[in-house]
């Protein structure tokens, strides 16, 4: 690689001399989407209709599909290296979201909300579109009251453009990262698959660890814990926490960015270390959290904490807890309450009836899952490092601010 020398301007910066500054009208053609109505969506049998859902991480992906019924030679079929854009959306975020076309889509439809912009050197565009330069764009050109953008407003964008040579060299750099990267994300979800079976299996006794046997004891939730109720007392600064579907308790302030003042908190509850605690209101979507960080936390007087007794081991139940079978009965219940606004409370939640193990092999069953949550979390954080190191390529590269030495 070799640092900049002769630039020139380009908006509020620099690139290189002889960098060519290009429309997008005059590197390729912008193809619009399909419409269609309610009564054209079919089973599996019909088109698959590419829409906004189907980008996500910069990727196409077939989570959330939809078919219509269309004849060949109705619609415009996607082709390999198109890239798709999201024109139009209620939500002014997603107005740009972009991806490649690749061989999975290939010859599939897309939707009037997007867009297909097509042409030569979209392997090396796609990485443009995935900068602040093609950000700009789209914000500058967003409407006024609708939030889209049209195919004319789309060909006015300006790139900047390097040489073929180093187009291709740059394409092949980026690409390579998301190669590294994609493998990344695989792997963390053939890990957290993994896990989820563990847990299905590990946490109803269908699969056992070695050296263990014996029936597991039916109980209920109140023989094993009791709710505590400690009233925030306190003139100390106590962190205040909430409760989450994935990420149990959390501080509000750094997870919302909501500031709660002193003067709201006195009605406040002491979660202590080593408690547990659920929204009430919002136990049926498993927002259930452990506190065993700090010594004290404040949480609202809407939430319901409770302690295990010596015979649990907390990582174990805090898993039982989260499981889909105890969700499903939080739900069941909550749907069933007289008063639906007064949620799950602790007379209710106490006698859920759960299986339990003995305390050593609840620890061994914990172990398992920590493991698991310790590999999957390495990678998550492996996947991160290596998004920012090309995040770090792409600033460099595509401004130009680092040169590729390209071999003649």
């Amino acid at each position: 690689m070799a640092e900049i020398k002769n630039t020139k301007a380009f908006y509020n910066t620099e690139i290189p001399s002889d960098w060519d500054v290009k429309k997008l009208g005059k590197l390729g053609n912008v193809v619009s989407g399909l419409t269609y109505s309610p009564d054209d969506i079919c089973e599996e049998t019909g088109v698959l209709v590419l829409r906004s859902s189907n980008v996500q991480g910069g990727r196409i992906t077939f989570d959330d599909n939809v078919f219509v019924k269309v004849k060949k030679g109705d619609f415009n079929p996607v082709k390999k290296n198109d890239i798709l854009i999201c024109v139009r959306n209620g939500s002014k975020s997603l107005i740009g979201k972009c991806a490649l076309i690749n061989e999975d889509a290939e010859g599939m439809a897309f939707g009037a909300f997007m867009a297909i912009f097509r042409g030569d050197y979209n392997e090396y565009l796609i990485h443009v579109f995935n900068t602040d330069i093609y950000n700009r764009e789209i914000h500058r050109n967003l409407g006024a009251t609708i939030n889209s953008i049209n195919g004319s407003d789309l060909k006015e964008f300006k790139i900047p453009l390097p040489p073929l040579p180093e187009q291709k060299a740059i394409a092949r750099v980026l690409s390579t990262a998301d190669v590294a990267i994609h493998t990344t994300e695989k792997l963390i979800a053939q890990k957290e698959l993994r896990k989820k079976w563990l847990m299905q299996q590990l946490l109803t006794g269908k699969k056992r660890l070695k050296g263990f046997e014996g029936e597991w004891k039916e109980i209920h939730i109140r023989d094993v814990a009791k709710e505590v109720s400690i009233r925030n007392k306190s003139d100390k600064q106590l962190t205040v926490l909430s409760c989450t579907k994935y990420d149990g308790l959390v501080p509000s302030l750094e997870y919302f960015g909501r500031k709660i003042f002193a003067d709201d908190v006195s009605t406040y509850k002491i979660v202590p270390k080593n408690h547990f605690a659920y929204a009430t209101n919002h136990i049926e979507e498993g927002s259930i959290g452990y506190q065993e960080i700090l010594e004290e936390a404040l949480i609202s007087p809407m939430y319901t904490v409770f302690k295990t007794d010596k015979t649990v081991n907390d990582d174990f139940f805090y898993k039982l807890l989260k499981s889909h079978p105890l969700v499903y009965q939080y739900q069941n219940r909550m749907e069933g309450s007289i008063d639906r606004r007064g949620g799950l409370r602790w007379d209710g939640f106490s006698i859920i009836k759960i299986k339990l193990p003995s305390l050593e092999e609840q620890t061994a069953i914990a172990q398992v899952l920590q493991a698991a949550d310790k590999e999957i979390s390495l990678l998550k954080a492996k996947a991160e490092k290596l998004r920012e190191q090309k995040k770090g390529l792409m600033q460099q590269l595509l401004t130009g601010k680092v040169r590729l030495k390209i071999n003649e």
